[in-house]
């Protein structure tokens, strides 16, 4: 692992929440929408959206009827490394959209670099395993990868550098370690759709207590020795 301080590690993952991704997530909308067409941002939206509820759907299963993969503990797909891996290598695919086209594929890496650093911290917190990070990794690379084929094949119809670099970057730094309580969102439907008291939680799930819950889970995302 990186040689990072415990504070290090939170401070890369406060960039990965939806708090601060699906803004910035819907800022990229609009600049798709002024730099391209109606139909890039639709379809923007449409793998956000894909990619949000396939990560939902994972920990409902696991929270609600305890479904996952013991061997690799795999509960969930970590939508903190999903949505930053996602995001990021768009965000900074626009902001060079000025640029030769080399250095706007360096800032697809970059994005996808630091969106895996965000994965890490989500494993150096314990909030998820290797399986889960991976699985985010994957499913935000190809969301991203996606979109960056499309673009590739298209010069942008018109462009506002500054303005689009200025307001995505603001927008990172400003709801940087901003929470939404995701976690009991979700929680709260794993339940209502299982119809049981209380959500699996790990611990117990490895050591195969399936049928024993608890309802000791902390909504910050960070515990996940008790959640997901």
């Amino acid at each position: 692992m990186l040689p990072l301080t415990t504070h290090d590690w939170y401070f890369l993952s406060g960039f990965g929440g939806a708090a601060v991704m699906l803004p910035i997530a819907l800022a990229i909308t609009f600049w798709l929408f002024f730099s391209f067409s109606a139909r890039i941002a639709a379809l923007w939206v449409f793998l956000i959206v894909v990619a949000s509820v396939a990560v939902a759907a994972t920990k409902v299963a696991f929270l609600g009827w305890g479904f996952g993969i013991r061997e690799i503990d795999f509960t969930g797909v970590s939508g903190h490394t999903m949505l930053s891996t996602a995001v990021l290598p768009v965000m900074f695919y626009l902001i060079l959209l000025p640029a030769p086209r080399v250095l706007r594929t360096l800032g697809v890496l970059v994005g996808l670099t630091v969106g895996l650093l965000v994965g890490l911290s989500r494993l150096e917190l314990l909030a998820h395993s290797v399986s889960e990070m991976v699985a985010g990794c994957v499913l935000g690379a190809l969301v991203a990868l996606s979109l960056v084929l499309v673009l590739i094949r298209r010069e942008p119809a018109r462009t506002a550098p500054y303005r689009i670099a200025f307001s995505l970057i603001v927008l990172a730094v400003a709801l940087h370690g901003l929470r939404a309580p995701t976690q009991h969102w979700v929680t709260q439907v794993a339940l209502s759709l299982s119809g049981h008291e209380h959500p699996f939680i790990r611990a117990r799930w490895k050591a195969n207590h399936s049928h024993e819950r608890t309802s000791t889970l902390d909504d910050s995302g960070h515990a996940a020795h008790y959640g997901v």
